[in-house]
């Protein structure tokens, strides 16, 4: 890696940092009834729902049980976003068989589920599309996600 990259990495994480807090002010203003509450729990149900069902309408490959995610390996490309997509406890990716480290950035993912509920896929496209720029992405590691190199 060279010095130039260094420092692009060191300023994409700057950048991140403020975006992370700037997502953290930004939950104040929503009703703590929503958030990690009886409420949520229900999205988070509902969530699974819809995981369960989709990884079970497209899954080819094995479905197993690994930190705390249900995986659903063997969807087709356009069942998915990216590498692949939490949905609650639910992780609904391709052929390749995830690493921890993937693993470990979407248990975060499925933890966003249990705070936010329902509000987390509208929060999360509201966050936008751009991993380096997304609350969520980087709360869940940009390293682990693979969306930077791991120093």
């Amino acid at each position: 890696m060279t010095a130039g990259d260094t420092a692009r990495i060191a300023a994409i994480k700057a950048e991140a940092a403020e975006i992370l807090a700037q997502g953290r002010r930004r939950d104040l203003r929503l009703p703590s009834v929503l958030l990690r509450s009886p409420i949520s729990r229900l999205g988070y149900a509902w969530g699974m729902a819809v995981g369960w069902i989709w990884g079970g309408l497209w899954s080819t490959g094995e479905v197993e049980h690994r930190e705390g995610l249900w995986i659903f390996r063997g969807m087709p490309e356009w069942t998915f976003a990216r590498g692949g997509v939490c949905v609650a406890g639910c992780y609904l990716t391709g052929d390749t068989v995830p690493d921890d480290r993937v693993l470990r950035h979407e248990a975060v993912h499925k933890e966003q589920w249990l705070r936010y509920g329902l509000l987390m896929p509208f929060l999360y496209l509201l966050a936008g599309r751009d991993p380096l720029r997304n609350r969520f992405e980087i709360e869940a590691g940009l390293e682990d996600g693979h969306y930077l190199p791991r120093h």
